[in-house]
């Protein structure tokens, strides 16, 4: 809205001839236009990485006990000592926004026993990039990824997960 507010007003005050405020409008749309295309870049899920690291990590149990409370409500039987089949941090850039971790894999299923992205980061577009992008669970060889039912309906839903009895399942897309 500011760019489109800024851009009429440096047409409008143009035709009329009142040049410092039309140039102060085209400094405004020019430095709104570079942060719209920066963020829409930023936004994509390709702006992520994994990094594939051991449950016992220094690093993640560090990260795990400064972000407890936010884990605890939604995956409140994870247990940060218990050995993972998969651990992995979401980074973006050298920033960590999130942790997943896999507990095992068992009939061609991921039990996935955390999936914590920090409050930054509350845009669909790691999980976008974990579950459908990053080609974590096709290098793991399992086919669906099942998630506790304890998590957000919400955002289970719209990463394409179904309620199956007390978990969250949803196929692998190759």
């Amino acid at each position: 809205m500011n760019f489109a507010g800024a851009a009429i007003g440096t047409m409008y005050n143009a035709l009329l001839g009142i040049w410092p405020f039309a140039a102060m409008n085209a400094v405004i749309t020019v430095i709104d236009a570079y942060w719209m295309v920066r963020l829409s870049r930023e936004g994509r899920p390709a702006t992520y990485d994994l990094l594939r690291v051991d449950h016992d990590d220094p690093y993640v149990q560090h990260f795990l006990k400064i972000h407890a409370k936010g884990t605890r409500s939604h995956f409140p039987h994870f247990d940060p000592q218990a050995p993972t089949r998969a651990t992995v941090l979401v980074l973006r850039g050298d920033e960590t926004v999130g942790v997943v971790a896999i507990s095992d894999t068992t009939d061609r299923t991921a039990h996935v026993s955390l999936d914590y992205v920090t409050d930054r980061f509350r845009d669909y577009t790691p999980a976008t990039y974990v579950y459908e992008d990053s080609g974590l669970f096709e290098r793991l060889g399992v086919e669906h990824i099942q998630v506790p039912g304890t998590a957000d309906h919400k955002y289970l839903r719209r990463m394409g997960f179904r309620p199956h009895e007390d978990e969250w399942v949803r196929e692998v897309r190759v």
